[in-house]
Formats: structure tokens, C-alpha cells, sequence
């Protein structure tokens, strides 16, 4: 590493500029990824966000591996339309840093993350340690949430649980979405070692939300060893789909019929169980207003662009997938309705192309047969390299795709962006196109979306 990238000791280091600090920050830790408290928890002290955190706001940590954003995204909406100044921190971001950083579902401003990011850079050098880009960037949050002197966060966890950054708060409220197989570098290759990092959020006496029906005995362990209580998906609370634009929520004190959302229901029925099992005054007015409003980009986001229907999600592992087909089976039948009665229709079928990208370090092979397993009537792929260190090659791509489709229905591009423009103007107005694999794959197509001259 070059002698320029890193600060001389006690030297804090200032950059004009938003960029500027982010590549910076990626360059003063030896590693990306780099699990563990010990080095981030003398910084956090000296910046006074623990003590903040605990003293002054009620806190809601969300771990898992699959619905963390939406989670974290209908309980930070509920807790602003109850009228709580609410902060929210999420990653990864999908087009711009500030969407990690809200509050009261307000990106942040440059200026506000660079004021943080020196103050957390004048701490770090105080403590005479080294930080990671996302313990860096969390430290920064979390200042800002203290400053702001808000009422509720909404932390969403990065990963794991134990050892995430996130957990040198102690929460009020956690949550666990769901437990599979996901980064297993880091956290085991089955769900008792993943479980027993996840509930690692947990603290003494307090509440856990757990949004699946199968609970890895590791994880009860953890709770009867906190004496946690909790409160689990099907078994304490439960919901149902009523119409198309109602749902039903109960559990052992109440049921209520609510408007469907935007995003997941069984995201949302987890989030909603964490914001009645708190201490917060919420009521259904808030809760009704909330469930209208909230959204979330690359979560089942579906929008009309460039002539084209498209439908973003970040699924990025077999259960994700899952998630995304339980979603996507009914949309598209609803979606064949509309285009047989509309009085545009062209001879030939609909049909749903892909666009596709994935990090190399994913089980690539099983989302891919996940998705062409299903029925959906996929007629091309469109592939390419994300921009991004630990992306797969198109190459490993094209060979894992080729196992299941025939290589006609392969188109391969150097970047993301090519690929989307390719996919506009080989595909029809009837037809959907389903862009998935990855956060950054969602955020490439969104930028070339947003910077190309197709009409």
C-alpha cells in the first residue's frame, strides 16, 4: 500500500469532497471485510455514540440473511407516521452513498457524512487503529444519528451479527428475518453456526422478533441463555393474504386488517410484530399511513421506463430467489391479463428476458437453477461483468447459465450498462424484463436507466 493512502499518526486526514473520503476510506484497512469489535469499540467510545444510543433513542437491530431492507424500512416508516424522529441505516446502497444514511426517510447530505467522516477520522487516529470502509462509514452514521438527537434507529445489520459493527449497540428490539446459507467465509456452512452468529444481536431480557417458522436450535440456545422473549413467525403472530390490496396480521392480542404494501408481506408482518412489541406508542392511523407510503428501491420494485416493464430485486441467493418467485409467479400472470386486454397486443407472446449479474463469491449455480426451474417463460439472458471486485466473470457466468438454457439465448456484453441497453431494444413493450442477481447489478441497470438517450 502506498505511504500516500494512509494518514501519518495523528494527522486527520480532510477531503473536500464525498467521493474523495469514500476512496479513502477504502484504502486504510487491510482488508474490506474485517469481523470484530475490538478495534471499532475504542473509536465509538471516544465518539460518544454508545452512550448516546443507549441513553437517548430506542433501538430496533435487524439481522438474517434474506429482508433486512424492507424489515428495517416498514419499521422506520412506522415510527416516523407515529411521529418519532426517526433514523435508519442500511447497506449496501444501490446509486448513491447517502441512501445508507436517513432520517425521517431523508437521505442525508454530503456535507453531514463528511462532517462525520472527520470527526470519526480525528477518533480513529486518537485510538491509533486502523478501520474497515464499513466500520468506518457505520461509526459515521451512528454520529450522525447521536447529533441529530433522534428518537428511534433502525440499524440494519451488515453482516452476521456478533461480530457486525452495528452490534456495539445494544439494542430494545431485535430482529431476525430468516436464517440460510450465506457468506459462509465468514459465517459457517450450515445454519447453527450462521444462527449462532445471528443472535449474537441479542442482549439480557430483551425481545426478539424471529420471521421464520424453522429456528435453528442455535439460536434458541442464544435466547434462553439471555432469557430473551420471543415472539416467532406462525407460531406467536401470522398473517394472510386477503385480496389484492388487503392483507390480515394477528397475533395472540390483536388482528387487523391493513393495506398491502409495496413490499413483502412476510417482511412486513415482521416488521410490524417488532413495532407492537416495543415500547413505542404506535398506533393503526400510523401504521395504515405507513404500509400506503413505504418503499424501498431493488426490493420487488417494479417500474414502467424507456417503453419497457421492469422488475428490480436484489435476490442474491437461493432463498432470495424464493422470495422473488413466490412474488413474481402471480405478478406475471397479472401482468399477461393486462397485456391480453390492452388493444396494443402483437402477435407475438410475451415473455420475460433477464438481465443478470452475480459476485463471484454467491451460489451462483443454485439461484440460476432456481430461476429457470420455475416455469416462467424466460426467453433470453442478458449478462455481463458487475463493476466490482469480488464480481463473477461473464465467462463463469455464460458456463454456469449454459448448463441450463441453450447458449442462443446468452447474450454476453462487457459492462452492465450495454447489456441494459441491449435488452431495450431486443425486447417488445409486452414483454417484462426482470433485472436480478446482485445490489450492484440493480444499481448499474438503474444508472444506465437514468444516463442513456433510449426513449
Amino acid at each position: 500500500m502506498s505511504d500516500s493512502l494512509v494518514s501519518k499518526p495523528n494527522t486527520p486526514t480532510t477531503h473536500s469532497s464525498l467521493s474523495e473520503w469514500l476512496d479513502y476510506m477504502q484504502q486504510i484497512h487491510v482488508s474490506a471485510i474485517d469481523m470484530g469489535l475490538s478495534r471499532v469499540l475504542p473509536v465509538a467510545e471516544a465518539l460518544g455514540v454508545v452512550q448516546s444510543a443507549k441513553d437517548d433513542a430506542y433501538v430496533f437491530t435487524v439481522a438474517g440473511t434474506n429482508g433486512k431492507g424492507s424489515t428495517t424500512a416498514v419499521i422506520a416508516q412506522m415510527c416516523q407516521a407515529a411521529g418519532y424522529k426517526t433514523a435508519l441505516y442500511q447497506s449496501p446502497h444501490l446509486s448513491v452513498f447517502n441512501e445508507r444514511v436517513r432520517i425521517n426517510g431523508e437521505m442525508v447530505s454530503d456535507e453531514t457524512l463528511i462532517n462525520a467522516f472527520s470527526k470519526v477520522e480525528v477518533a480513529r487516529l486518537q485510538c491509533g487503529l486502523t478501520l474497515s470502509f464499513f466500520e468506518m462509514t457505520t461509526l459515521a452514521a451512528l454520529l450522525i444519528f447521536a447529533e441529530a438527537d433522534c428518537d428511534v434507529w433502525v440499524l440494519e445489520v451488515g453482516l452476521g451479527g456478533r461480530l457486525d459493527v452495528v452490534n456495539i449497540i445494544d439494542p430494545d428490539m431485535a430482529v431476525i428475518t430468516n436464517i440460510a446459507i450465506d457468506h459462509v467465509d465468514w459465517l459457517g456452512d450450515n445454519v447453527e453456526d450462521i444462527g449462532r452468529e445471528k443472535a449474537g444481536i441479542l442482549r439480557e431480557g430483551i425481545s426478539l422478533i424471529y420471521g421464520a417458522k424453522a429456528m435453528p436450535a442455535s439460536v434458541q440456545q442464544v435466547i434462553d441463555m439471555h432469557r430473551a422473549t420471543c415472539y416467532q413467525a406462525g407460531k406467536d403472530f401470522d398473517y394472510c393474504e386477503v385480496d389484492t390490496d388487503v392483507w390480515q396480521y394477528s397475533n395472540a392480542a390483536v388482528t387487523m386488517e391493513l393495506p398491502r404494501p409495496a413490499l413483502s408481506l412476510t417482511n412486513t408482518a415482521n416488521a410490524l410484530s417488532a413495532v407492537l412489541a416495543s415500547s413505542l406508542n404506535v398506533d393503526s392511523n400510523a401504521i395504515r399511513q405507513a404500509l400506503q407510503t413505504v418503499k424501498l428501491a431493488g426490493r420487488f420494485d417494479y417500474r414502467e421506463t424507456h417503453n419497457r416493464h421492469w422488475l428490480f430485486d436484489v435476490a442474491h441467493n437461493e432463498q432470495g430467489v424464493e422470495f422473488l418467485l413466490a412474488q413474481l409467479l402471480p405478478l406475471w400472470q397479472q401482468h399477461l391479463v393486462k397485456q391480453n386486454s390492452s388493444e396494443q397486443v402483437t402477435s407475438k407472446p410475451a415473455s420475460i428476458k433477464m438481465l443478470f449479474s452475480m459476485l463471484g463469491d454467491k451460489d451462483i449455480n443454485k439461484v440460476v437453477q432456481r430461476l429457470t426451474e420455475a416455469g416462467l417463460p424466460i426467453s433470453d439472458w442478458y449478462i455481463a461483468e458487475i463493476d466490482y471486485p469480488r464480481a463473477a466473470s461473464t465467462e463463469h457466468l455464460k458456463s454456469i447459465l449454459s448448463s441450463y438454457v441453450d447458449s442462443a439465448q446468452i447474450h454476453e456484453f462487457e459492462r452492465l450498462s450495454e447489456a441494459t441497453d441491449a435488452v431495450i431494444n431486443a425486447s417488445q413493450p409486452e414483454d417484462l424484463i426482470v433485472v436480478c442477481g446482485s445490489f450492484h447489478t440493480i444499481g448499474e441497470a438503474l444508472a444506465a436507466l437514468d444516463t442513456d438517450n433510449l426513449s
